[in-house]
């Protein structure tokens, strides 16, 4: 018999709602998503400027991640200009909104982070990292787009 509650993939969901739920409770007040909180990140502290580099790091279709940056464009986060002059490459920027709301989430997100953490052991957290990268790899070693 299939017990949901029993299963690893059941249980993988939900301690990854419970955090995003989490997440996404603390940046409400700053007007943030998760999604704009990870889009903030990779071009903030990642310097990620293109569309595409910007989702394929945050796992994240290139829809959903054009859709996001037209909205926090409108919020005064970000700035997105033509790259090369030809209109079809866009590089991405914060603005010192966007600036701002990063540093003012990012306490927000570490403290959200170390709630889960906190729960374990370092050796554990060490040992949970390893077999989650070992989960979200491809079978040829390269980390799944999600």
């Amino acid at each position: 018999m299939y017990r949901l509650r029993d299963s690893l993939g059941y249980r993988l969901t939900i301690a990854s709602r419970v955090q995003q739920r989490r997440l996404e409770e603390k940046l409400r007040p700053l007007g943030l998503s998760r999604l704009d909180w990870v889009i903030l990140v990779a071009v903030g502290y990642e310097d990620l400027r293109q569309p595409s580099d910007i989702a394929d790091h945050v796992g994240v279709d290139r829809t959903a991640v054009s859709r996001a940056l037209r909205r926090m464009e409108e919020a005064g986060l970000i700035d997105r200009n033509d790259g090369k002059g030809d209109g079809r490459t866009r590089h991405v920027a914060l603005t010192e909104t966007g600036q701002r709301t990063l540093a003012d989430a990012t306490p927000l997100a570490q403290a959200n982070a170390e709630l889960i953490a906190d729960r374990l052991s370092e050796g554990e957290r060490e040992l949970l990292a390893r077999l989650l990268s070992k989960l979200i790899t491809d079978d040829d070693s390269r980390p799944s787009k999600f």
